[in-house]
């Protein structure tokens, strides 16, 4: 009797803490560093953090919206939205947890004003971040836009091109490793840091702006679930903001 009730404690044991494992899909750096930071602080929550790493844009959001992640950490806002508009799903931000420098780097020059005619520029391929970019080439002067203030502007939006570059589209995990291969590359943070870039080594940089805190993303169907909650709380804590401040030291900056 006595080893019946020892094996059901253990079995009710196993349960509850199958039951108390989250599953959160990141990028590497800084989103899966920072998890990591956090998993501790869960775990004494009774939180088993379970961190699955990607190493592109589109799949944690598919993965989400399949159930097969309860949340993931890696985008901003307009990311997410277009996601939403154009996959019909219907993620929900959580809590924004930091802010990413997105610029341009290069091998091959050391300022814009070197910029050749001709020159050939890396830039991200999905909708949001390709507007992204082009605002960026038009705020140093190197391109005209139809309208700067347009996010979601495409190359055919560009009216003037000067100096004749050639804007090649690319995906966000290839644009580091452009960085040699072009004269100009837009990277985002995440990768230049995993790459050994320093952020602030960019010939251009978009620094800070709210519209682009990275957050902890849901479903509307588990938002509210005490695992996801107790995750955002840790991850807006006064220990992740010390963390990220002393980590990556200027790099990127907390976004809460």
């Amino acid at each position: 009797m006595k080893k019946t009730l020892a094996i059901l404690a253990a079995v009710m044991s196993l349960s509850v803490h199958a039951n108390e494992k989250l599953i959160v899909g990141a990028t590497p750096v800084p989103h899966a560093e920072i998890l990591e930071f956090v998993k501790p602080t869960l775990a004494k929550e009774g939180v088993d953090l379970e961190i699955k790493v990607f190493t592109d844009f589109i799949q944690p959001n598919q993965q989400l919206a399949l159930k097969n992640l309860d949340a993931n950490y890696y985008q901003y806002r307009p990311f997410l939205d277009d996601f939403n508009k154009t996959r019909h799903t219907d993620l929900v931000p959580v809590v924004g947890v930091h802010i990413e420098p997105f610029g341009a780097y290069s091998t091959k020059i050391k300022n814009i004003a070197e910029l050749k005619d001709g020159a050939t520029v890396s830039i991200p391929n999905d909708p949001v971040n390709t507007g992204r970019a082009l605002v960026l080439l038009h705020e140093a002067g190197l391109i005209k836009l139809k309208d700067p203030s347009n996010t979601l502007a495409t190359q055919r939006d560009i009216i003037d091109n000067p100096k004749h570059l050639k804007i090649r589209e690319l995906e966000g995990a290839l644009l580091a490793r452009s960085v040699s291969q072009v004269d100009l590359a837009f990277v985002f943070a995440n990768y230049a840091l995993e790459a050994g870039i320093d952020t602030n080594s960019a010939l251009i940089v978009e620094k800070g702006k709210s519209l682009y805190i990275e957050f902890l993303v849901a479903r509307p169907d588990n938002i509210n679930d005490p695992r996801i909650q107790k995750l955002a709380k840790a991850l807006n804590s006064d220990e992740v903001r010390q963390f990220i401040l002393t980590r990556y030291k200027g790099q990127i900056a907390p976004g809460f």
